[in-house]
């Protein structure tokens, strides 16, 4: 069983939960997933698994996109409605307001993860130092805002913001960081991921489609996996002769390759997805393979 499997993960589950649970239903202890999501998020988490684990690392693409919701009035421990209320305070302000900060926060910034995220420091999650009651200093971290968007307000005090953004960044964070410019308190009430790099709610299967999947036999299980190759479908695509294909498995550069430099994925002649290459100085050398070596 060798793909990408796209989750979408349900809320109170963690991703490792999620990994945990997967490696029942396939059978196999080699998964790797893109992104971890908080327990009480939900959607898009790409798990990669067999040898397309291989290509967790190498992604191209490593945008998000969320729908969250902005709660003013509260601030919690956690940066959201999980977490200990910290403070509550008077709402003095609304959606003109939130309109008039939110140019603010599109662009490249520094943000620094909250004490509950899984970042470590010192090989220790910082979440469990933050249910020590331990606070520790964190070093800022460039993320980048590319695109945010109000999206209307379905409860009292509540505003929902779509937000495309760079790996790395913390939805609860900005939220805060937004009703702050604000003049308000504020903390993040709900939380999807509707995009994760190229993959998206359209691909996403929830666990039960996927335990009904198992149920059904392989190749129903088989059918929902997307092939590794879709992870690198914006490099340009090389076909490589036989006599090429061979020079990768074993490691071997091709002098003189027509093609101009650069990086690629590669294809045999039978349009079966071997791997990535490079081509520098028409040298044609393997990156990475994901097809066993002949």
């Amino acid at each position: 069983m060798q793909g990408i499997l796209i989750v979408d993960k349900p809320m109170e589950w963690t991703s490792f939960d999620v990994i945990a649970k997967l490696r029942g239903i396939l059978g196999t202890r080699k998964l790797g997933h893109s992104g971890t999501l908080d327990p009480m998020a939900t959607g898009v988490l790409p798990v990669f698994c067999g040898g397309a684990s291989k290509a967790v690392d190498l992604q191209l693409d490593h945008t998000k996109t969320y729908c969250a919701r902005l709660r003013l009035g509260m601030q919690t421990d956690t940066g959201d409605i999980t977490g200990t209320v910290l403070e509550t305070a008077p709402v003095t302000a609304g959606e003109k307001e939130l309109l008039a900060v939110l140019p603010r926060f599109l662009g490249p910034r520094m943000q620094t993860p909250p004490m509950y995220s899984a970042v470590k420091i010192n090989g220790q999650p910082l979440y469990k130092l933050a249910r020590e009651g331990v606070t520790v200093e964190r070093k800022a971290r460039p993320i980048e805002i590319l695109d945010i968007r109000y999206g209307g307000s379905p409860a009292e005090n509540e505003y929902v913001l779509t937000v495309r953004c760079s790996k790395g960044t913390y939805i609860r964070t900005l939220l805060e960081d937004i009703a702050a410019a604000m003049g308000q308190k504020g903390t993040m009430s709900a939380l999807r991921r509707t995009t994760a790099g190229v993959y998206t709610e359209a691909d996403a299967h929830t666990l039960e489609e996927i335990q009904a999947a198992k149920d059904a036999g392989p190749e129903a299980l088989q059918a929902l996996m997307l092939p590794v190759e879709s992870v690198f479908e914006s490099l340009p695509l090389l076909v490589a002769e036989p006599r090429v294909e061979q020079h990768l498995y074993n490691g071997c550069p091709t002098s003189r390759y027509p093609a101009a430099d650069g990086r690629y994925r590669v294809r045999n002649a039978e349009g079966q997805f071997l791997g990535l290459a490079n081509i520098t100085g028409g040298v044609l050398k393997v990156e990475k393979l994901f097809v066993e070596r002949n």
